[in-house]
């Protein structure tokens, strides 16, 4: 499967990581030590410290501009919409342009990645309701 996501990335194919699914986009994480990512993204996946919010991160939270341009996944999703979310990992790219969207979670951290036809979410968008139809909805329509 590697080799036909990568050849299909590369040949500008729309594609869209949802929860593991971005994870995996990226170099490495901290949840399988020693395994590679499919290196897509630079960047690292790493756990959520313990403190004073539960892990893993399971409910509804609010996605926030991160301030680079609007993906045209969100086109009639409002900033602060919520989201669906169920994981202990969250990405952490080294080429902050490709944030499209932030979530704080005891720390901000990057909830939707671009970088042009990959797209990845944390959020599940098939759970969440009405913005996670039109998120799907928006997707696809680029394919």
């Amino acid at each position: 499967m590697v080799a036909v996501i990568k050849e299909g990335i590369k040949n500008k194919k729309p594609f869209l990581g949802i929860c593991l699914g971005m994870q995996l986009l990226f170099e490495e994480s901290e949840e399988a030590k020693n395994k590679k990512g499919l290196s897509i993204l630079k960047g690292r996946v790493r756990k959520f410290p313990s403190g004073d919010f539960k892990v893993p991160h399971m409910g509804w939270n609010q996605i926030k501009d991160s301030g680079r341009d609007r993906s045209v996944l969100l086109e009639g999703v409002a900033w602060g919409s919520y989201l669906y979310f169920c994981h202990s990992y969250y990405p952490q790219p080294k080429d902050k342009a490709v944030i499209a969207a932030t979530t704080e979670y005891g720390l901000n951290f990057a909830s939707f990645v671009q970088s042009e036809n990959v797209f990845g979410v944390q959020f599940h968008p098939e759970k969440s309701q009405e913005a996670g139809l039109r998120i799907m909805e928006n997707f696809a329509r680029l394919c």
